[in-house]
């Protein structure tokens, strides 16, 4: 293959890739060594230095959203891109169509902050043992257990965006599996950091979440259109989350009860401040807590 033959390939891949979005994705992942779009899709002459672990064209082992996320495929956290889009310029067209909702429509916690911890996704009644089905196509990144998640799933979806699902009682896929929208994932339940059964669902692009209600009337369970038009906006409470905050020692006060009070672990205060658990604190003293 000559190299004007493949540079025509590329572009006709990221024509198809791309179609129906106006976001410079090249803006998105600059800065980003976990992000590199198009090492899945150059294919280089021999003379060139050719890498056989590359591949020159979507296959199927291309991850979903490939024109965007790239060839990262994390199976171990829920947001390894690390890409900060509080000040993005671009506007995002994001296919809503096809939706399914993934439980009940009773919210009992909201997107935003907790006292003075952010929840990122928001909380849906249901009992142990409720179907939790996938909202879109996609493909399955993450299942496994995790401390504060629990039994979670995380799909990322060929429309672009990636869904979480905490607290399962029972992880009913695989990573890499391909779902359909409607697909079962779990079962619902209380594992992880849970205070009684329910589902904590996230939505996020590139790692940074979305408030859900901002895609779905969570009163019927569809969506409110079937394309979403991410810009900045969404993005606009990372500078409260990324805030510094003190707590100013009174009196009575230790690391656990400020711990208690600001939702944040013992270990964090200390790793925040470069003091140990067993510090004496100080009337007055100032105690980083974000």
């Amino acid at each position: 293959m000559t190299k004007l033959t493949k540079v025509k390939y590329l572009l006709l891949m990221l024509v198809f890739l791309l179609k129906g979005t106006d976001i410079a994705y090249s803006q998105l992942v600059q800065d980003s060594v976990d992000l590199q779009p198009y090492d899945l899709m150059i294919e280089e002459d021999e003379n060139d230095g050719y890498d056989s672990t590359q591949v020159a064209c979507a296959t199927d082992t291309t991850p979903p959203a490939f024109a965007i996320y790239g060839s990262a495929w994390n199976n171990q956290d829920v947001n390894p891109y690390k890409i900060s889009l509080v000040d993005m310029t671009d506007t995002v067209q994001v296919d809503l169509s096809g939706y399914t909702h993934p439980n009940r429509n009773v919210i009992t916690s909201r997107f935003g902050f907790r006292r003075w911890k952010f929840h990122y996704g928001i909380d849906l009644r249901c009992a142990v043992g409720d179907s939790i089905r996938s909202a879109f196509a996609g493909r399955v990144r993450i299942a496994k257990r995790g401390k504060a998640y629990g039994n979670y799933v995380v799909v990322r979806h060929y429309n672009g965006l990636e869904t979480t699902y905490a607290h399962l009682n029972k992880i009913l896929v695989k990573v890499n599996d391909e779902v359909k929208s409607g697909d079962l994932v779990g079962w619902g339940g209380n594992t992880g950091r849970s205070t009684g059964p329910h589902l904590h669902y996230e939505m996020r692009f590139l790692g940074e979440a979305i408030d859900p209600t901002a895609l779905v009337d969570f009163a019927t369970g569809k969506v409110h259109s079937h394309e979403l038009r991410l810009t900045a906006g969404n993005f606009e409470y990372v500078k409260d989350v990324d805030q510094v905050r003190y707590w100013i020692v009174r009196s009575g006060d230790s690391l656990w009860r400020i711990s208690r009070k600001t939702g944040v672990s013992v270990a964090q205060l200390c790793r925040l401040n470069g003091i140990k658990s067993s510090s004496v604190l100080s009337l007055g003293q100032h105690i980083r807590y974000t």
